[in-house]
């Protein structure tokens, strides 16, 4: 790798020369994913920073071949990519499965946004490890989103969906069971399907959540109901007749569940029910869990300590209220209502 001698901008009277190498494409991002393992970064998130950087490199080799180097790319290369992604982009285009016949084009904000976060990661750990000169991702803010209101599912909506499950089926039931642990805890997909038999507490009705099993890797307990924990001990027994493995969450050949086989599975049932406009995920399932203890009276920092939140401002996104919430807390909570009934009275 040659070192090419370059000149940072200094005050008057003073000079700084300060060598920098030139970096390939390639080198650059086997940099960051070394320096992301050594600060031990989860194997998940070191893939999807070499998927989303992927599929950035791909952009450039088709619109912009002149770029070999990482520090050819400047501030216009990345907001080109941006609007890319917004405006041009075709989804699932190059899929091995997915048809691109009548797909959308044009990504989601919060697709863009999720790709534009990781090529800043990767930038600012190049700028950081002084491996470029100028980082062209500092000036580059993140889309403007409107807030979703139709994140969580209404009372309605998942009454129907747990009628969807098989319950004398295997599969079904596991799914059924799962559904309602996320409804009754709020825990995290992977969290869910990463439990093992050793990390319920049926006599506490505690979860015990390792710090390597979540996502900001600290240790949390979470509660849950009797009525979930009858069904848990119904899942371990079944899981017993047939396998030797501790694990909760299980396929019908005793495989761990994945969060992609999962999220079908939620789909499938979310379809059947016939409700629309949503997202079928389990994230949504935890929107839905926040925002009802919250409506239902839960402290906000008992839901963030539940929840795993380490910032209250982050579990504020997942409890947005519609028309009705606002409405129904309004006239049972406004302190008019008081001096009305009062006046009555009297």
């Amino acid at each position: 790798m040659a070192l090419k001698k370059r000149e940072r901008r200094a005050p008057v009277g003073a000079r700084n020369e300060k060598l920098f190498p030139e970096v390939t494409l390639e080198q650059a991002i086997d940099f960051v994913i070394n320096a992301k393992k050594v600060e031990g970064l989860r194997e998940r998130t070191l893939k999807d920073y070499a998927k989303h950087y992927g599929y950035f490199v791909a952009w450039l080799n088709e619109f912009h071949p002149e770029v070999t180097l990482i520090e050819h790319i400047d501030v216009s290369i990345i907001r080109d990519h941006v609007a890319y992604m917004k405006y041009d982009r075709v989804r699932y285009e190059g899929h091995k499965h997915i048809p691109t016949e009548g797909q959308r084009v044009g990504l989601s904000d919060t697709t863009v946004n999720i790709r534009l976060r990781t090529l800043k990661a990767i930038f600012n750990q190049l700028d950081r490890d002084e491996l470029i000169e100028v980082n062209p991702v500092s000036k580059v803010k993140l889309l403007r989103q409107d807030v979703d209101l139709t994140n969580c599912l209404t009372d309605e909506e998942i009454a129907a969906i747990l009628a969807q499950p098989n319950r004398r089926d295997f599969v079904g039931f596991r799914d059924y069971v799962a559904i309602m642990l996320m409804l009754d805890s709020g825990l995290r997909v992977s969290e869910m399907l990463g439990l093992r038999i050793g990390d319920v507490d049926f006599q506490t009705r505690f979860i015990t959540l390792q710090g390597e099993a979540n996502k900001n890797r600290k240790p949390r307990m979470v509660p849950f109901s009797g009525a979930v924990a009858k069904l848990l001990l119904q899942l371990i027994d079944e899981n017993r007749q047939h396998f030797t493995t501790d694990r909760l969450f299980l396929s019908c050949y005793g495989d761990p569940v994945s969060p992609n086989q999962f999220n079908k599975r939620l789909k499938y049932h979310g379809e059947k029910a016939g409700v629309e406009g949503k997202k079928m995920t389990a994230h949504v399932y935890r929107h839905t869990w926040a925002r009802a203890m919250v409506l239902n009276g839960a402290d906000p920092f008992t839901v963030q300590k539940m929840g795993g939140w380490s910032d209250i401002r982050t579990m504020r996104r997942y409890i947005q209220m519609d028309m009705r919430d606002v409405r129904r807390s309004h006239d049972e909570f406004s302190p008019t209502g008081r001096f009305v009934k009062r006046r009555t009275e009297k």
